[in-house]
């Protein structure tokens, strides 16, 4: 029966979480709360700096959450000492050096080999599902990067942040360019940290607007970011992700297109559900309750 074939599907959707989970070996996936997933950086003893292995499985793990209908909502947190100490360059290096052919066939290969890199945090931005980032201690290059792409970004005290690309002789290429200056509305400040690579501290993310909240330490950081995400996640799930689509659409977009995207949006999702629910919810005095997307 219908029932039992509901049931059946949960299984198989539990399951296949359980298997993919389990196969990262760069990333902790776990479920601290109904709806709400937490994504773990976990190279402690690298300080969580980005081998190739990471990189593909980020893209993998984001695009999995992104099509999970258990989940709302997700939080990207780091193990160990730092959040991130960026790409890992000894690999990178080897990459590199690995290249053969004239400059024409090495730039070919080198532009996948980047794009690649860009996709994976692409698809942190591109999850349906809003990512909420705990940073504690160094978030350094690509961790910076990382974050950018990020919806809600908390941190702890003790956080330092460098755009440190430049003092390793490239530009940052991977999404802090396109995305930071957006975030933090200070051009001439987004610059300047772009070019000396200098470090920024927890107050100043504070107050540049790059982080919501400065919390004590990394427990209450992360907990903070849990207790936000489970918020998020008792929402409607098509009024929330919805607003994710249109807020990322309007960024890169004129206010008459979107607008104009909003309406096109709208004029079917006005007719969810949801929105009968939220009411009649309200009506009845009881938390709302939203079936699965």
């Amino acid at each position: 029966d219908l029932e039992f074939l509901g049931e059946t599907m949960l299984l198989r959707r539990v399951s296949t979480l359980s298997t993919s989970a389990s196969s990262f070996k760069t990333l902790a996936l776990t479920q601290p709360k109904e709806n709400v997933f937490q994504v773990e950086l976990s190279r402690p003893e690298k300080r969580n700096a980005l081998n190739n292995e990471m990189w593909r499985e980020i893209g993998e793990c984001f695009h999995m959450l992104s099509e999970n209908s258990d989940c709302r909502a997700v939080v990207l947190s780091g193990a160990g000492k730092l959040f991130c100490a960026g790409i890992d360059l000894m690999e990178l290096s080897k990459d590199i050096l690995s290249v053969e052919g004239d400059v024409a066939r090495k730039a070919f290969k080198m532009r996948t080999l980047i794009t690649s890199f860009q996709g994976s945090l692409t698809a942190i931005e591109q999850c349906r599902k809003p990512v909420i980032a705990a940073v504690h201690s160094g978030c350094i290059g690509a961790g910076v990067d990382m974050i950018s792409a990020c919806d809600v970004r908390y941190c702890a005290s003790d956080s330092f942040f460098e755009i440190k690309e430049v003092d390793v002789g490239l530009a940052a290429d991977v999404g802090t360019l396109q995305r930071l200056p957006k975030i933090v509305g200070n051009d001439s400040l987004v610059r300047e940290l772009c070019f000396t690579g200098r470090r920024f501290f927890a107050s100043d993310a504070d107050r540049m607007g790059l982080v919501s909240a400065v919390y004590a330490n990394r427990t209450e950081t992360i907990s903070a970011a849990i207790a936000i995400a489970s918020l998020i996640a008792s929402k409607s799930p098509v009024a929330v992700q919805g607003t994710k689509v249109n807020l990322n659409f309007s960024r890169d977009h004129s206010v008459a297109q979107g607008l104009e995207f909003m309406a096109n949006w709208n004029m079917a999702m006005l007719q969810s559900a949801d929105l009968v629910e939220s009411v009649q919810a309200a009506f009845e005095k009881r938390p709302a309750k939203f079936s699965k997307l």
